[in-house]
């Protein structure tokens, strides 16, 4: 048989119908899908779903209803879990392990690059410019060209000290032992004041103590240092200082040991004990740790006692003198990055010099891309951690713009999260750019703007929760709107502006506001209406509601800061419902309230209250099983035969929001202070979470609701909301707007920073800041009603509005 009739079947030229997927041909061109069958992961109920590759497809449904859970729990997890299995088991054990996701079948994967919401690390030395290299390179750029030339690329490093040592060193050498003299230093960039980050903190002394007592009437006004703790005891009771003299009357030796001194052995009560003065011991105990994961009295003790300040050593760049004293045509590092990226890239333009080209090149591209993804209002000395969501997967893209890869699979977590209507269509088309190079695009994406875009929709629902995790459709964007769908019958749902406003009661006034890019900002927001902050992303918005409103305005912001527990906690555990739960649980049964605590006495002693018994696999995927000495109750057996309105603790934790109100509101297991949680929790659309399920499991948007849940209780009258429509659902957004009435109808001032127009159309009051972003934005545009900013249109704000209520 010939060559050619034997590979001819292989060969033949693929004919292609007009979606572009062959019909015929070469064999390798049947692999046109990303095929998953059986998925079940989270609340996911046997999905099986095909979705085209090389084509832009958008996963729609209510927040809840199992997008993210069909596309980066199942999709993205197994492709790189099939990725990492290519390396050796050495290199595995450095990387983290990923356990198959709960699926039948998953064919046609493609490498898969997620850019999600995920906010990038707290840490004050991660920055723009760390995060996406550009301060490597600037590094390399002003350790070639930089004059006077201090050393090496690590000498403009902030996260690099200066060293230097000598010493005797002992070497092998033609068989004997011979000692030399060695010497080594390192020149880095970092600032010694501050350590490299910027700004420095000082110790109030006041807070720590009241000088007119002595240590045995109670001086020391730290939590948990009253005289007759075991805190307290152990400086009053140490030997080291006269615990019946008043602190003002120490010497500077004695107050030194008091709040100095280090850690020594002392007795005290007949127990050796560390002594140690309070400074460090306060360093140690609070100041190391996150202060959003401290209890709340402790928060609010570290925030009075402690004041931060930009380093006056540096002022505020992190760099010493001799990083700063380096330049390129009267540019230092610590300038170029303080600039607003797009002035940068305009300089970095204008350099010349052919010992550099590559990497000038490179630099150009990396910043371009900042201003092309409408970032330019950002400096590189941005801390990476007070990106919003949005900002921060922009900020993931960028590495990924120029890329010559093809045939990757890119996933997208709502690319249109803090983005004005403005910069929506820039987002769409760089989305679009992604797919036209030939790769699998997937986004999970609220906006109708996005979901317009598609070349395929997959709808989940009909629900959330346990009322989701099914294909609701799949197919064009024509026939999701006469789908019938939930998402179907709201995408074409526009919010009419109001024909009549309330009037405020009172303002909140803001004077000479000049947080961040604000341009000495006077403005009166008005207090007891709904008052909506727009404008461009970059415009100054944050700076002007979270920056620059007075500490004293009793004002509770409900941010986007991803709120910290383990698996262990739960909707329950963080809003304070388990405590009257437990104490109901006590009375009922004459018993302490501990034991229905699963992290407490309460706890199954075989899995220690998680329900669930952990393997370690080394660099294999732990394993987690169910504890079969508990069944996954978490609790011993014995709490079980403890009831409450015929329930026990397990099942009340396994219980819907909406199911545990009835349960609480009535009949033996009235609860009056759990049922007002329940009734908070059903109010921001909460209904379907399960009383018991892990906070590690929610989305984003989910996340927020519950925090307003939690501070719907609270005292203040002044609520800021920071974008609460963040993965909400078209339909979820007008159960959004009705919480929002009820918060004002019931007295409460609610400030907004928001871009969705339904939002904005609801609004008793406008500010719109820009003109743009950056040093183009930072004032003040527009104030008034929605009626008024759409009758105008003067700002882009009101263009989009008004193209929105059909006006």
């Amino acid at each position: 048989m010939s060559t050619a009739k034997r590979t001819g079947a292989a060969t033949r030229p693929s004919s292609r119908v007009a979606d572009g997927h062959a019909t015929d041909g070469h064999v390798a061109d049947s692999h046109e899908l990303i095929r998953v069958l059986g998925a079940r992961e989270n609340n996911l109920k046997d999905v099986s779903v095909e979705i085209p590759k090389r084509r832009l497809t958008v996963f729609t449904g209510v927040s809840g209803s199992g997008k993210s859970s069909l596309v980066f729990d199942t999709i993205a997890a197994e492709s790189q879990r099939l990725i990492n299995e290519t390396y050796s088991a050495f290199v595995q054990g450095f990387m983290p392990t990923l356990a198959r996701p709960d699926v039948d079948v998953l064919d046609g994967l493609t490498t898969a690059i997620i850019v999600d919401q995920q906010r990038m690390g707290s840490d004050p030395r991660s920055t723009v410019g760390t995060a996406t290299d550009a301060n490597a390179m600037l590094r390399i750029l002003f350790s070639r060209l930089g004059t006077p030339h201090i050393g090496s690329s690590r000498a403009f490093s902030f996260n690099v000290p200066s060293v230097s040592g000598a010493g005797a060193v002992t070497v092998e050498r033609g068989g004997r032992t011979v000692k030399e003299k060695a010497s080594f230093q390192i020149t880095g960039g970092m600032c010694s004041r501050c350590e490299g980050r910027g700004r420095v903190s000082d110790i109030d002394l006041a807070e720590l103590y009241d000088d007119t007592k002595s240590l045995d009437e109670g001086a020391l006004t730290i939590p948990g240092y009253t005289a007759d703790s075991w805190y307290g005891r152990t400086y009053r009771l140490s030997g080291l200082l006269d615990p019946a003299k008043p602190i003002r009357e120490y010497t500077g030796r004695e107050l030194d040991t008091l709040l100095h001194k280090e850690a020594t052995r002392v007795k005290v009560e007949g127990v050796n004990v560390t002594y140690e003065g309070l400074i460090p011991k306060l360093k140690k105990s609070f100041l190391a740790k996150d202060v959003e994961s401290l209890q709340p009295h402790i928060r609010a003790f570290v925030e009075r006692a402690t004041t931060t300040q930009v380093c006056p050593e540096c002022d505020g760049t992190r760099l010493n003198e001799g990083a700063r004293s380096s330049k390129i045509k009267g540019i230092s590092i610590a300038d170029a990055c303080a600039m607003q990226i797009s002035d940068l890239a305009a300089w970095v333009r204008e350099l010349d010099d052919d010992s550099v080209a590559p990497l000038l090149e490179s630099l150009r591209r990396t910043l371009d891309s900042f201003v092309e993804i409408g970032l330019g209002y950002l400096a590189l000395d941005r801390p990476a951690g007070t990106l919003s969501g949005g900002e921060a997967q922009r900020v993931k893209m960028i590495r990924h713009l120029g890329s010559s890869l093809t045939d990757v699979t890119y996933v997208f977590d709502e690319p249109t999260a803090g983005l004005h209507p403005h910069d929506i269509q820039r987002m769409n088309e760089l989305l679009l750019r992604l797919r036209d190079k030939g790769n699998t695009v997937l986004v999970v994406e609220h906006k109708p703007e996005t979901i317009a875009i598609a070349d395929h929709v997959v709808d989940l629902g009909p629900g959330a929760g346990t009322g989701g995790g099914t294909i609701s459709y799949q197919g064009t964007l024509e026939g999701l709107r006469s789908s019938g769908t939930v998402t179907g019958r709201h995408l074409d749902d526009r919010a009419s502006v109001k024909d009549t406003v309330r009037e405020p009661t009172g303002v909140l006034a803001i004077r000479g506001a000049t947080a961040n890019n604000l341009r000495k900002v006077d403005v009166d927001l008005p207090l007891g209406v709904l008052a909506v902050v727009t404008g461009v992303a970059g415009s100054g918005k944050s700076s002007l509601v979270h920056g620059s409103i007075p500490a004293d305005a009793g004002v509770i912001s409900v941010d986007q800061t991803p709120i910290r527990g383990s698996r262990r906690s739960n909707p329950a555990t963080y809003t304070g419902l388990l405590d009257p739960i437990r104490k109901a649980f006590a009375k009922a049964n004459g018993v302490k309230p501990a034991l229905f605590s699963a992290n407490s006495e309460g706890a199954c002693p075989t899995c220690n209250g998680a329900g669930v018994t952990y393997t370690d696999l080394a660099m294999m995927a732990g394993v987690a099983t169910t504890c079969e000495e508990c069944e996954g109750r978490r609790f011993m057996a014995s709490v079980l035969e403890y009831k409450l309105g015929g329930r026990d603790i397990s099942e009340v934790l396994a219980m819907s929001v909406t199911e545990a109100e009835e349960y609480f509101g009535a009949g033996e297991a009235r609860t009056p202070a759990a049922h007002r949680i329940l009734e908070r929790l059903v109010d921001v659309g909460l209904g379907y979470l399960t009383l018991g399920q892990p906070l590690t499991t929610l989305s984003g948007g989910e996340r927020q609701r519950l925090k307003l849940a939690t501070h719907m209780g609270d005292k203040g009258g002044v609520y800021v909301l920071d974008e609460p429509t963040t993965g909400l659902h078209l339909a979820d957004v007008e159960q959004l707007l009705g919480l929002l009435d009820r918060l004002v109808d019931s007295g409460k001032s609610v400030i907004v920073v928001e871009h969705h127009q339904a939002v904005m159309a609801h609004a008793d009051w406008i500010v719109d800041l820009g003109p743009g972003a950056g040093h183009d934005g930072g004032q003040i545009v527009f104030e008034g009603t929605p009626a008024d900013l759409v009758a105008a249109r003067s700002t882009l704000t009101g263009e989009h509005l008004a193209r929105y209520v059909g006006a």
